[in-house]
């Protein structure tokens, strides 16, 4: 796997009605696609996040939609940004991730994360429980899905979940990519180094060195080679002519960049790239102006020709 430049889709409201929802959601797929992004991801969740929009705007679950897009795409790799492992019993992700790589020919890849929006685990009836216990959750998920990717039965008793001879069939690859999101250098870092292939940084821009720098020891640590794991950074991107850092609220000016498709590539290299990150995945809101074509193929055409500079 090597995500060098990814697109999240963020939302699924677009001004249209809900028959055009996911032929929109498609279009910016194959777009991407076209435009030389080697991977798209959606978000999992199933109401939309306070900073985007209110609970109840569109949201679709997101491994329903990711098969939907494995059939409308050749190309780009497929996946969350980031499951929630509270949303899941491990075995039903193993089912859905190893389905969704059948039907994609190879191309899934396995985001996975704590879970963190407290609303939808309250009202969905999801436990939510402590950092602690969430993180703990995920660690004795990992102990079933990794060997379920892999063609073995685990049998697993644990605090939260267990298992008797689990399997997943059928699978088309021995092993799918996985990605960690987060820059918890006491947990997250550490368990992304011992278990993942990929961990895409939630950190501001200027905290980046820093986090590139333990990623390192923590790999070192355990022996493992630290370009072997791979590192991504989520930024928002407001791609307009007329666009300028003002539009940038002042508590995402480290996550957030605006301007031409050219500007925002730069601005991507010299914050991302330039800070040993190895790749960018980027989001492009479309809440008030819709699904604009075009505004994707430009960002990547500029992004492709920044980074290979």
């Amino acid at each position: 796997m090597t995500i060098r430049l990814g697109l999240q889709i963020p939302n699924f409201s677009y001004g249209t009605g809900v028959g055009e929802l996911f032929p929109t959601v498609i279009a910016q797929a194959q777009e991407a696609e076209a435009a030389g992004f080697d991977s798209v991801f959606v978000m999992d969740h199933f109401y939309q996040l306070p900073m985007l929009g209110s609970p109840d705007q569109p949201m679709l679950e997101a491994y329903t939609a990711l098969g939907g897009l494995a059939t409308a795409t050749q190309k780009v790799q497929l996946g969350t940004m980031v499951t929630g492992n509270t949303y899941r019993n491990p075995t039903l992700l193993a089912k859905a991730i190893t389905t969704l790589d059948v039907m994609s020919q190879g191309r899934a890849i396995l985001g996975m994360g704590t879970g963190w929006f407290e609303l939808e685990h309250d009202q969905l009836g999801f436990d939510f429980g402590t950092f602690t216990d969430r993180f703990n959750r995920l660690d004795e998920s990992l102990q079933i899905v990794l060997p379920m990717l892999k063609g073995e039965r685990p049998t697993f008793t644990g605090k939260y979940y267990r298992t008797v001879e689990a399997m997943a069939n059928p699978r088309f690859r021995d092993h799918i990519p996985l990605l960690i999101g987060g820059s918890g250098e006491k947990k997250t870092i550490p368990l992304a180094a011992q278990h993942f292939d990929h961990l895409n940084v939630i950190a501001g821009f200027n905290e980046l060195p820093r986090k590139v720098e333990v990623v390192r020891e923590a790999c070192e640590k355990i022996d493992r080679d630290p370009a072997t794991l791979e590192t991504t950074m989520l930024v928002t991107a407001f791609v307009d002519d007329k666009a300028t850092s003002d539009l940038i609220p002042a508590e995402m000016g480290q996550r957030m960049v605006a301007g031409s498709a050219e500007s925002v590539a730069e601005q991507l290299k010299a914050k991302v790239f330039d800070a040993g990150i190895g790749g960018v995945i980027v989001n492009l809101p479309t809440m008030v102006t819709g699904y604009v074509p075009g505004v994707i193929a430009a960002l990547g055409a500029a992004l492709n020709s920044a980074i290979s500079a």
